[in-house]
């Protein structure tokens, strides 16, 4: 198994989370983390919607390092089934 960066697909402000995705070789993987959880990361509080991409950027090999750990161990949730990641999985 390889799993790797996918893509930026934007931020969904009716839910509060950035979605992105993550590949398990060839399949791809839905993924999400919640604003509250990348404003824990970088240490800031409410950061605006249109700066979300470039937070999520910044924090990119952290979240994915993350992501990649809960879909190891098979901590998915959803239809179809994802990551999501909230501040709790980051304490």
């Amino acid at each position: 198994m390889t799993f790797t960066s996918g893509k930026f697909r934007g931020y969904d402000g009716d839910r509060s989370v950035v979605l992105f995705s993550m590949m398990d070789d060839y399949t791809e993987v839905p993924c999400a983390i919640s604003s509250d959880a990348m404003d824990f990361l970088d240490g800031a509080k409410r950061t605006p919607a249109a700066q979300r991409e470039q937070q999520f950027m910044r924090l990119r090999a952290s979240i994915e390092q993350r992501a990649e750990h809960k879909f190891v161990h098979a901590e998915l949730e959803g239809n179809p089934a994802g990551v999501i990641l909230r501040s709790i999985d980051f304490r």
